[in-house]
């Protein structure tokens, strides 16, 4: 019996392009094809609008303590204002405590997430404690479904040290799983705060000159550096600069698994707003850099050497951040964006910046190889996931504070104005979003286990 039939839509992949039905049965695609029908099945008509697999959102930090706050979205109002952006799938952060096993670490998070959850769901274990025993458990956690892990070169409270970050690339490359990094350098941003502070310097433009391109550019090619003497792939979280860009793209052509992921928020915005009144909202680390950084990101993503956008959603209320109006060491770092990717990066296909194909492959297909959950994940064949997104390239939103699904009371996209919008999410065959609304239930996404050993060629 099939249970949903979209017909008369522009299916585009990462790869193609065609007009073609689907038919769903049981949350899979099961026949892709020309004038499907079934006496029973729901019929969606899609003509006029694009068919897409969801996206894939690799880089989320819900109910998350950052000091004295915790990022405002909860598993359930994260998940569905990604539900209302497009995105089927989210990865969030276990955070493993001192002492703890990574797989524990994850299990507990599972367990809170499960219940709240608006659509799919999958973990990276962010590594702060790399004992002896926890190296030995890297098999275990590829297994387990979660075979990558985050190392902070930044922050007292998380960050790990070059020997400790070797450590775990040497142990990736034999276990299959993947080491990511936040990379800036930690003792050049303490120093120049130190300077900025002590001259009276406190507005949140002294955040961006706190840490610039070259505090991020240092800890890439450092990364880099020792990803490439153990020969293991790494994967670069949040790269937002020309100079880290620029040594991501001489390893991949010496032929290294070096991977990188950028931000919609760097794409669209550069340090000026952090001259504007509202700047402490965009604090976030690494910040928004400059044009010259901006115009580098996107020649990155359309020749291949970005391979991933994501948003590294992480807000704070305004009062939150009004706690550092007065000294930008006190903002809570972290910008929201899990409702704005997919519309966005649609948006630039829309007017050209790439195409359409790109931006379902670096959304959705890229994020899915990578991490090992293709190919249920990231695109649209028979076999896989029904993560379908219909849309409008017609329709014009104004994005505001009032018509976004967040739990946050702003957002940095305020007043932007997009051309072509989703109007229709599908999470595995049932609909979650339709023109504006969330119509979907907590408790409905499920947690997905990922492969090691990403499928990614270089």
């Amino acid at each position: 019996m099939i249970d949903l039939i979209i017909k008369n839509g522009t299916i585009i992949t990462a790869s193609e392009s065609y007009l073609a039905d689907l038919a769903i049965r049981g949350g899979k695609i099961v026949t892709i094809g020309q004038g499907l029908e079934h006496p029973g099945a729901e019929t969606v008509d899609a003509l006029g609008k694009y068919v897409l697999p969801g996206a894939i959102d690799a880089h989320v930090h819900l109910e998350t303590p950052v000091g004295a706050a915790v990022s405002a979205d909860t598993y359930e109002t994260g998940t569905l204002a990604a539900a209302c952006g497009g995105v089927t799938t989210v990865f969030d952060f276990a955070v493993q405590g001192k002492g703890q096993g990574l797989v524990e670490a994850v299990e507990e998070r599972v367990k809170i997430f499960k219940p709240q959850a608006c659509v799919d769901f999958a973990f990276h274990t962010a590594i702060t404690d790399l004992t002896p025993a926890v190296l030995a458990e890297f098999e275990k956690s590829v297994t387990y479904g979660v075979p990558s892990f985050k190392l902070y070169m930044v922050y007292k409270d998380l960050m790990v040290d070059d020997g400790v970050l070797a450590d775990a690339l040497e142990k990736s490359k034999e276990s299959g799983a993947l080491i990511a990094v936040h990379a800036e350098n930690p003792a050049l941003i303490e120093r120049r705060t130190q300077r900025l502070l002590a001259a009276g310097k406190t507005s949140a433009w002294y955040h961006y000159e706190s840490r610039p391109e070259f505090v991020e550019a240092e800890a890439i090619k450092r990364a880099i550096h020792l990803a490439k003497a153990f020969n293991a792939p790494l994967y670069i979280v949040h790269l937002a600069c020309k100079e880290g860009l620029a040594e991501v793209t001489k390893a991949r052509d010496e032929g290294y698994k070096i991977y990188a992921e950028t931000c919609p928020q760097y794409l669209n915005f550069t340090n000026e707003v952090y001259q504007r009144k509202d700047g402490r909202n965009f604090v976030c680390s690494p910040p928004i850099k400059g044009q010259e950084s901006q115009d580098a990101l996107w020649d990155g993503i359309r020749r291949g050497d970005i391979q991933t956008v994501a948003t590294d959603h992480c807000p704070f209320q305004s009062f939150e951040k009004d706690w550092g109006k007065d000294d930008f060491t006190k903002i809570p770092n972290g910008c929201m964006g899990i409702e704005n990717l997919y519309p966005y990066m649609l948006g630039a296909a829309n007017r050209g910046k790439l195409s359409f194909n790109k931006a379902v492959e670096i959304c959705a297909t890229n994020p899915a190889k990578i991490f090992g959950c293709a190919p249920e994940k990231g695109t649209i064949a028979v076999g896989s996931d029904a993560d379908i997104v219909i849309y409008d390239p017609a329709k014009k939103v104004t994005i505001s504070q009032q018509n976004m699904h967040s739990a946050v009371d702003y957002t940095i996209w305020e007043g932007v104005t997009l051309t072509g919008y989703p109007v229709l999410t599908f999470s595995r065959g049932q609909l979650v979003y339709k023109e504006g609304q969330f119509v979907g239930q907590p408790g409905w996404g499920k947690f997905v286990k990922c492969r090691g050993r990403n499928e990614l060629s270089n």
